[in-house]
């Protein structure tokens, strides 16, 4: 087994759990460098990825992991198996200012067509030429959804169609809620509406590939990143 050390680029909500993923910072590793920590059984769940103070994992933390070996389940070839029991997560700092995005600028992939379209790997980080945003609470489901659409230099638009790809970052989908509070029920914003009313600059993805869902590997939004970061507060019980 080895410690190591990963800068948070995606913390999100899934069906049956929660996933973590990241870029780690070992020298030489590169744009490529993503690991996803999974469990030998079951998916990840929030008590996985709270350290030894009980603070839950939050993106853009630097977390130090035992990851005991690589796990490649194409293409989820990023997976590595994770102790979690034994070796709790420790949070060793945080990308903050001028150096998160530094470090997102740099970690910026050349190749996202791997994973959007040839479903080589499954994880890569992008800066959109363009996006908008879609926010829909079902009435009386309450079942709630977080969509982006984008625009992506070099790749064909049919990527995301008419109603955007699912956001399954935490964040994300926390801010969404915020924003349609209690009563409303769909909320559309074009990327100049969304840098208004975050007050943002600039946007980063993380994107991901889905397990196995109708025959497919379908694409998501695992991590939205802002400069400079915007502030919400996350109700776990309401992913």
């Amino acid at each position: 087994m080895a410690m190591r050390e990963v800068a948070v680029m995606a913390m999100t909500h899934m069906r049956s759990g929660i996933c973590m993923a990241g870029l780690l910072l070992t020298e030489g590793a590169g744009k490529s460098g993503w690991v996803r920590p999974v469990k030998e059984r079951d998916s990840l769940r929030l008590g996985d990825m709270t350290d030894a103070a009980g603070r839950v994992v939050e993106m853009c933390d630097i977390v130090r992991l035992e990851l005991s070996k690589a796990r490649p389940d194409p293409p989820h070839v990023e997976d590595w198996l994770a102790d979690l029991i034994y070796h709790r997560p420790v949070v060793t700092g945080r990308l903050e200012g001028t150096a998160r995005t530094q470090f997102l600028q740099s970690h910026l992939d050349d190749a996202p067509h791997q994973v959007l379209i040839d479903h080589s790997r499954s994880l890569c980080l992008v800066q959109p030429t363009d996006l908008w945003a879609l926010f829909v609470r079902g009435i009386p489901s309450q079942q709630y959804q977080a969509r982006l659409g984008f625009t992506l230099t070099g790749i064909s638009a049919e990527t995301a169609d008419s109603r955007g790809i699912p956001v399954t970052d935490l964040r994300w989908r926390a801010l969404g809620r915020q924003w349609l509070g209690e009563s409303g029920t769909e909320l559309r914003l074009t990327g100049t509406q969304l840098r208004e009313r975050a007050g943002v600059e600039t946007f980063f993805l993380a994107l991901g590939l889905s397990r196995t869902f109708e025959g497919g590997h379908w694409p998501m939004v695992v991590g939205v990143h802002t400069v400079p970061d915007y502030n919400v507060t996350i109700n776990y019980r309401t992913p």
